[in-house]
């Protein structure tokens, strides 16, 4: 018989937290995060997550022994956004035990109805801000920087639970090759005729940066706004999104796009850190730090996170651009030798985005799912 119990103590949220560490122990593929990281994520008062929406995090014992996890969290940014009552779960780890895993879904939806919500949906940790999508194709290698891995059974506990796919997001791994000359001289008149240039970020102080950083929240929030799952982010929760990543970010792999000195679009890719994770073990001290400083030039792959522009500077060839630009400099890298790349998410959805991905010379090797329920 599972026991289901909420996170209340300190002891219980380690237990939340380390969980993974035992599930995956036998798992070449998973990655294990930075345990400081998660313990500020879960905390409220340095997560603004938690200043507009309400979470609740369960255990499943057995034995009295930790055998899953779960979360139930609202989200009022999303629902205000979209005028819906969606109430999401995220953070599901289970053994491959279907009654471990029903207990942990009915306790997730159980806490949801209590908040008047109409439906469940996830996995999402705790948006499509964060880490989300259960992982149902392209088991065979480590996630990506900020994206999932899991077990291939668990696809069959959220069908015995009865979630059912919402949407697909597609990772498209793209390898190295060299930049065609003309599309140089293509990009080079794309900017010619479509009026715009596109810099990187801005490295020189912190106060540059932070303008830069400025820009990317309001063009982030025009250029992303039509999409699938949207959900704006505050201010708050922008900044620290960028302060849980400002270690990694590359300047020469972060670009903004201006039309006549007006913001039009921005792109980041990020080093692909997971590489250097996966010896840190889920620990800076004593010896993940020496990990951070001798493998973060050593990383052979990157991740193309986030593409945005403006509607009214699309079609310019504004995308084209910036993807030539990454790709040619992660091509002629003095420090890194970069020998593949992957562009994630992309919605299944999104015809334009695949076609750019697969004429990249990518393929998706990697399915992620968002699932549904309707709650009773």
């Amino acid at each position: 018989m599972t026991e289901i119990i909420p996170v209340k103590s300190k002891i219980e949220l380690k237990q939340f937290i380390m969980f993974p560490f035992k599930l995956y122990k036998s798992d070449p593929n998973w990655v294990p995060p930075l345990i400081m990281e998660q313990k500020n994520f879960f905390n409220p008062k340095k997560n603004p997550y938690y200043e507009h929406s309400e979470v609740e995090l369960f255990l499943a014992l057995k034995n009295k022994k930790v055998v899953g996890r779960i979360s139930a969290h609202t989200n009022t940014q999303h629902n205000k956004f979209h005028i819906d009552k969606v109430g999401f779960f995220g953070f599901f780890e289970s053994i491959d035990d279907p009654e471990v895993a029903n207990s942990l879904f009915q306790a997730a939806h159980d806490w949801l109805k209590t908040k008047g919500l109409d439906s469940m949906r996830g996995p999402m940790n705790f948006s499509t801000n964060h880490e989300c999508g259960l992982l149902v194709n392209g088991f065979d290698s480590p996630p990506f920087i900020m994206m999932t891995h899991n077990p291939q059974y668990y696809e069959k506990l959220y069908k015995g639970f009865g979630l059912e796919k919402e949407m697909d997001l597609l990772a498209y791994l793209i390898p190295r090759k060299k930049t065609p000359e003309r599309l140089k001289r293509v990009t080079e008149k794309l900017q010619k005729r479509g009026r715009f240039t596109v810099r990187e970020l801005s490295s020189k102080n912190k106060k540059e940066l932070r303008n830069d950083l400025e820009t990317v929240f309001t063009v982030y929030t025009k250029a992303w706004e039509k999409n699938w799952g949207f959900v704006p982010m505050t201010k708050k929760e922008f900044d620290h999104e960028i302060d849980s990543v400002i270690d990694v970010v590359r300047p020469e792999f972060f670009y903004l796009a201006y039309v006549e000195d007006q913001p039009a679009g921005f792109y980041v890719a990020l080093p692909d850190f997971n590489q250097v994770l996966m010896k840190m073990k889920g620990r800076l001290l004593p010896f993940g730090i020496f990990h951070y400083l001798f493998g973060k030039n050593k990383i052979t792959a990157m991740r193309v996170i986030t593409m945005g522009v403006i509607k009214e500077f699309q079609n310019r060839g504004i995308d084209t651009v910036f993807y030539t630009k990454n790709f040619m400099i992660a091509n002629e890298h003095k420090k890194m030798n970069i020998e593949n790349a992957e562009m994630s998410w992309i919605l299944e959805t999104n015809t334009m985005m695949n076609r750019i991905a697969t004429n990249l010379g990518g393929w998706a090797h990697k399915t992620y799912r968002i699932l549904d329920k309707k709650i009773n």
